[in-house]
């Protein structure tokens, strides 16, 4: 029995990217495609089959433990990043910016898929998400760049709406202007959730 329901959600991927070097530069370099490994793509600095944790896993292991990297790709909502600018008071956001890899129009609430949820690509390429990405102060910094005294207010205006991210469970190319399918997993909300949270 399939543990993955396709859905009828389908958007598009409206931006592509890389970011070279995060200490250096957090901006992402525009790609029209990209051929995505089990590396990730190549050349994004947040590539490899693992990875040094961060504090995303601080809970679970001591800084720079050597971790399976399911942060290969950071995937965002051209809506909800549309959102966040609004919310910030611009009249937009480069994707660059924030450094993504990939933005995605017309799937609802993006950043609150379910983890473990599939994005297909008509290559057959497949992500898989690992969870939502918190937003954070960086982008912010590379904003203030760009437009002096709203880059502090990114954080708060991306809350809920930073994307998520995800790695490659598929190999093969994809492009601007590619449908994606979404696949989510056919499991019931955990019901003490909740409970765990508190």
């Amino acid at each position: 029995m399939p543990a993955l329901l396709p859905t009828g959600f389908t958007g598009k991927i409206t931006w592509l990217g890389r970011v070279i070097d995060s200490e250096t530069l957090l901006q992402a370099e525009p790609l029209n495609s990209a051929e995505l490994t089990f590396h990730g793509i190549e050349g994004e600095c947040h590539g490899g089959l693992t990875r040094p944790s961060c504090v995303r896993t601080k809970a679970q292991y001591p800084k720079g433990t050597e971790i399976r990297n399911v942060r290969q790709l950071s995937v965002l909502s051209a809506e909800e990043l549309a959102a966040t600018a609004q919310a910030m008071g611009l009249d937009g956001i480069d994707p660059a910016w924030v450094g993504a890899s990939m933005v995605i129009e017309g799937i609802p609430d993006f950043t609150h898929v379910p983890p473990s949820s599939r994005l297909q690509m008509p290559s057959g390429a497949s992500i898989t998400v690992d969870m939502e990405n918190r937003p954070c102060v960086l982008p912010g910094r590379e904003i203030e760049k760009e437009h002096a005294g709203f880059g502090a207010a990114f954080k708060p205006a991306a809350k809920n709406r930073r994307g998520v991210t995800a790695w490659v469970e598929r190999e093969g190319a994809v492009a601007v202007g590619d449908t994606v399918t979404l696949h989510i997993p056919d499991q019931p909300v955990w019901a003490h959730l909740a409970d765990a949270r508190t």
